[in-house]
C-alpha cells in the first residue's frame, strides 16, 4: 500500500471519529460510524493474507449488522418521537436496542466472539488502532444517551464482560488474542461506571487507549506474537521485556502503575451508588485478568530460552512514541490532583 493511500486511509479514520464526536443528529453519527468502517477495512487486508482477508471480511459483516441494527433504533425512535436528536431520545425500546448494537460494535460481551478471531488476522499496527482509536466513536454515543439507558442493562454488559473476558483470557496462547479479551474486560469497568460517573468513563477509556497502545508497540518491538516467543525476548531485548512486564501488570490494575487508579476509583463510585454486587463482581473478575497477565510476565522473566548470541542489541534503537506511551501506562498521577482537577476549572 502507498504512504498516501495510507494516509488517505488514516486521516478518514480521524474524520469519522471527529464526525461522530461533534454531532447532535443520528444520521451524522451514523455516516460518522461508517466512514471508520471503510477506512479501517482496507488496512486490515493490505497485506492480501488469507488470514487478514477474513478478519477483514468477518469485521465488515460485525459493523454492517451493528450499524444496520443502530439505524433501525434511531428511526424507530424518530417515528415515536418524531425527533432525530441523539439527546433526546425516550423511547426505552430504541434505547435498548442503540445500547446493544454499540455493544456489539465495541466487542462488549456477550458480543465479544468476533473481536479475538478478528484480531488474530490482523497485523500488530492495525490491531492497535482496531483496539484503542475504533472505540472512541461508539463509547462517546453510549456516554450521551447514558441518561436515558437501562441501568441494569449497562451493569450486566459491564459484568458480563470483565467476568466472561476474563474466563475466555486464562486459555489462550496467542498475545493478540489476550489484548482482544484484555480490551473486552476493560471496556467491562467503561461501560459499568457510565451513568453514573462520565468523567470516569472519559478517564479510564484515556489510562487504557496509552496502556493498550503501549502493549501493542513493546509487543511489535519485541517481535512476539506468542507466550512460547516471550522467553526469548529477554535474551534480546532485556529492556524492552522489562518495560513489557511493567505495562503488563499496569493494565492488571497493580498499584502503583496507571492502571490501578481508574479501577479504584470506579469501585470508589460504584460503591457510593450502592452497587455492592457488582462492584465485588468486577473486583474479583479482575482476578481472572491478573492471572493471564502474571502469566505472560512469567514467560518474559523467569522462562528464559538458553542463548549466546553475541549480536548487537537491538534493545539500544530508540522509539519516541513507544518511550512516551508506556511512560504513561507504568507511571502512577497524581490521583488527588486529577480528581480535582474538574471542581479546579470550574472556580476559576
Amino acid at each position: 500500500m502507498s504512504p498516501m493511500i495510507k494516509y488517505l486511509l488514516i486521516s478518514s479514520l480521524g474524520l469519522g471519529t471527529a464526525l461522530t464526536f461533534i454531532s447532535s443528529h443520528w444520521l451524522l453519527a451514523w455516516m460518522g460510524l461508517e466512514i471508520n468502517t471503510l477506512a479501517i477495512i482496507p488496512l486490515m487486508a493490505q497485506h492480501h493474507h488469507p488470514r487478514a482477508t477474513e478478519a477483514a471480511t468477518k469485521y465488515l459483516l460485525i459493523q454492517a449488522a451493528s450499524t444496520a441494527m443502530l439505524l433501525f433504533a434511531t428511526t424507530t425512535n424518530a417515528y415515536m418521537q418524531e425527533g432525530w436528536e441523539i439527546t433526546q431520545i425516550k423511547d426505552q425500546t430504541a434505547t435498548t436496542l442503540i445500547v446493544l448494537a454499540l455493544a456489539l460494535k465495541l466487542g462488549l460481551a456477550p458480543f465479544h466472539f468476533w473481536l479475538p478471531e478478528v484480531m488474530q488476522g490482523l497485523d500488530i499496527m492495525t490491531g492497535m488502532i482496531l483496539a484503542t482509536w475504533q472505540k472512541l466513536a461508539p463509547i462517546a454515543l453510549i456516554i450521551q444517551i447514558s441518561h436515558s439507558a437501562h441501568l441494569s442493562l449497562l451493569t450486566l454488559l459491564g459484568v458480563l464482560s470483565t467476568t466472561m473476558a476474563g474466563w475466555a483470557g486464562m486459555n489462550q496462547t496467542q498475545l493478540r488474542k489476550i489484548l482482544a479479551y484484555s480490551s473486552t474486560a476493560h471496556l467491562g469497568w467503561i461501560i459499568i461506571i457510565t451513568s453514573y460517573a462520565p468523567h470516569l468513563t472519559l478517564l479510564t477509556l484515556a489510562i487504557y487507549i496509552f496502556m493498550t497502545a503501549a502493549a501493542f508497540l513493546t509487543i511489535k518491538e519485541t517481535a512476539s506474537t506468542k507466550i512460547n516467543t516471550l522467553t526469548q525476548s529477554w535474551s534480546k531485548n532485556p529492556t524492552m521485556t522489562t518495560m513489557m512486564i511493567l505495562i503488563l501488570l499496569s493494565l492488571a490494575g497493580l498499584p502503583p502503575m496507571t492502571g490501578f487508579m481508574p479501577k479504584w476509583l470506579i469501585l470508589e463510585e460504584l460503591t457510593k451508588q450502592e452497587m455492592i454486587v457488582p462492584a465485588t463482581v468486577v473486583a474479583m473478575s479482575a482476578l481472572l485478568s491478573l492471572y493471564f497477565y502474571l502469566r505472560l510476565c512469567y514467560s518474559s522473566a523467569l522462562t528464559l530460552f538458553p542463548s549466546t548470541t553475541k549480536l548487537k542489541s537491538p534493545w539500544r534503537h530508540k522509539n519516541k512514541v513507544m518511550a512516551s506511551t508506556s511512560t504513561m501506562a507504568t507511571t502512577l498521577p497524581l490521583t488527588p490532583l486529577i480528581v480535582a482537577l474538574p471542581t479546579l476549572l470550574l472556580m476559576y
